[in-house]
């Protein structure tokens, strides 16, 4: 028999208005399973939606459909079918993109990525846990990958009750897959690299960027290089910052590996070094910035501000009069607004005048759903120094 939750007017609402999730408190009391697949009916016993249930998660409810259909293998079969059909229709220029990406692809919580023959996923709540086997056997039937891994190691894993483990599901990796982005070939660590080996939602932004590079390059949080390669053809020189010693050891090799002969790697703290080239009246023509996520919880923004504050303020003086900073934030808790306010206020800081020359977003293999700003989380504006 299958399970119900019933959920407040406030839940049905979110639904209706094309929220993909309903909190806890706006959830019944149940004994639904953890990870089952439920009808949810609102107070009036209507029917709703179908969803995935989590018995520990904050978010109790993932829409899966609003239509009153049977949610089997057909079901995910088509799902999938969908999301790659459109991958296809982007004519990526790259051998690593997204194939699924959760919400984006009304398959909540669950990220398909591809890395040349093979596969990376993540299943990041309690229902897409539970049907990993399904959707490995799915994924091989449809694609035939030479091997899938499951990197199910984020933290947000631990939400769900769920641990946190990275495993093979299908034939064989690699300890190092190498994909090619445009021109620029490089090594992506699926097993130990960020996210799942790499940061492919930054792929259009790092070829969009290169259109403005020129003279003397900063790259700053450079991780495996993947701005400064992209831009390296276009600049007289490019200096990559790098804090972690394994990251920059990469960005040395994807160099030598690309035959770019004119990047140089430091490991530093990036705030030091940005204050030190002031101080050093040092000048560029182009600086990236592209930082980890400085804000992972809506209490870490005040300080994920005065951050993003610092980076730009630094950058703006270091930049020559007519040069462009691509400038980059990754916290979903600070949205497009507060990012350009905070880029506004370092311009007034440094006494100079910018304009915007692109707003961009993450790359269109990870697409945004209108209704849900969660999906919205990566900003990179392109500007130009005036004077």
């Amino acid at each position: 028999m299958e399970s119900t939750v019933v959920i407040s007017p406030r839940g049905e609402e979110r639904i209706r208005s094309g929220h993909l999730w309903v909190y806890r408190a706006d959830v019944a009391e149940t004994t639904v399973g953890a990870g089952e697949i439920v009808r949810v009916k609102n107070a009036r016993g209507r029917f709703v939606a179908r969803a995935l249930y989590s018995n520990r998660s904050q978010i109790s409810l993932r829409v899966l459909t609003r239509e009153e259909v049977p949610v089997d293998r057909e079901f995910w079969r088509q799902r999938l079918d969908q999301a790659i059909a459109f991958r296809r229709t982007l004519e990526i220029d790259a051998t690593a993109y997204r194939l699924v990406h959760g919400e984006g692809d009304f398959l909540p919580s669950l990220v398909v990525d591809r890395y040349g023959e093979h596969l990376v996923v993540q299943t990041l709540s309690q229902g897409m846990d539970r049907l990993l086997p399904d959707l490995t056997a799915l994924l091989v039937e449809v694609l035939g990958p030479a091997g899938i891994l499951a990197r199910n190691d984020p933290r947000v894993r631990l939400l769900e009750g769920l641990e946190q483990r990275v495993e093979v599901l299908h034939g064989d990796l690699p300890e190092r897959i190498t994909v090619r982005e445009g021109s620029v070939e490089y090594e992506v660590d699926p097993r130990r690299g960020q996210k799942t080996g790499a940061f492919l939602d930054q792929r259009e932004n790092r070829r969009a960027a290169a259109e403005y590079a020129k003279g003397r390059l900063l790259d700053c949080f450079s991780y495996a290089g993947g701005f400064a390669l992209q831009l390296a053809r276009r600049a007289a020189h490019v200096e990559a910052l790098e804090i972690s010693d394994e990251a920059a050891a990469a960005i040395t090799r994807n160099a030598a590996r690309n035959r770019i002969d004119n990047v140089g790697v430091r490991v530093v703290n990036v705030f030091d070094e940005l204050r030190a080239l002031e101080r050093a009246g040092d000048r560029f023509d182009t600086i990236v910035l592209d930082p980890p996520a400085f804000a992972k919880s809506k209490s870490a923004v005040p300080k994920a501000v005065s951050g993003y504050k610092e980076i730009n303020l630094r950058a703006l003086k270091l930049l020559n009069t007519g040069g462009c900073l691509v400038t980059c934030s990754c916290s979903y808790h600070v949205d497009e607004a507060s990012f350009a306010e905070v880029v506004y206020e370092a311009a007034i800081d440094a006494h100079v005048h910018v304009s915007v020359v692109e707003k961009r977003m993450q790359s269109r293999d990870h697409p945004v759903v209108l209704g849900m700003p969660e999906t919205y989380y990566l900003k990179c504006f392109i500007l130009r120094k005036l004077a």
